[in-house]
């Protein structure tokens, strides 16, 4: 199973035609797809209008949907947060070390196009699905 965050459900959604996409959609019907409830969030929160949120979500319920946050992942989250820091790294969005953190609790690969989790891939060991040209 991988874990596709936000950043390349919404380029996929918009028709980009990213490294990321491309890798998403070579993976569909592949392999297993989930996103977590914080990217479910992420994605039907930049949608203009009711309908068309009602299109993505019922689009994204047709792959796992995991719930992400809770007080494990959060205290957890908050060492890697500290861990990056003593390193001089600071992650812009707690969304994502939250993200990243989960990931990494369940050894789960990230497929994403944000550069907040490469320091999570570098440090922490977070598993990030590999880019094709």
């Amino acid at each position: 199973m991988i874990i596709v965050d936000s950043s390349v459900w919404i380029d996929f959604l918009d028709g980009r035609n990213t490294r990321q996409v491309r890798q998403l959609r070579a993976r569909l019907g592949a392999e297993e797809i989930a996103l977590g409830d914080l990217m479910l969030c992420e994605v039907l929160q930049g949608i203009d209008g009711e309908q068309a949120a009602r299109e993505v979500e019922v689009l994204l319920r047709r792959f796992e949907v995991v719930t992400m946050a809770g007080e494990a992942i959060a205290l957890e989250a908050a060492r890697n947060y500290r861990a990056l820091r003593r390193r001089g790294i600071t992650i812009r969005k707690t969304i994502d070390l939250l993200i990243g953190t989960w990931c990494i609790v369940h050894r789960a690969p990230l497929l994403h196009n944000d550069r907040d989790f490469h320091p999570m891939a570098h440090h922490l060991g977070l598993i990030e699905v590999p880019i094709g040209t």
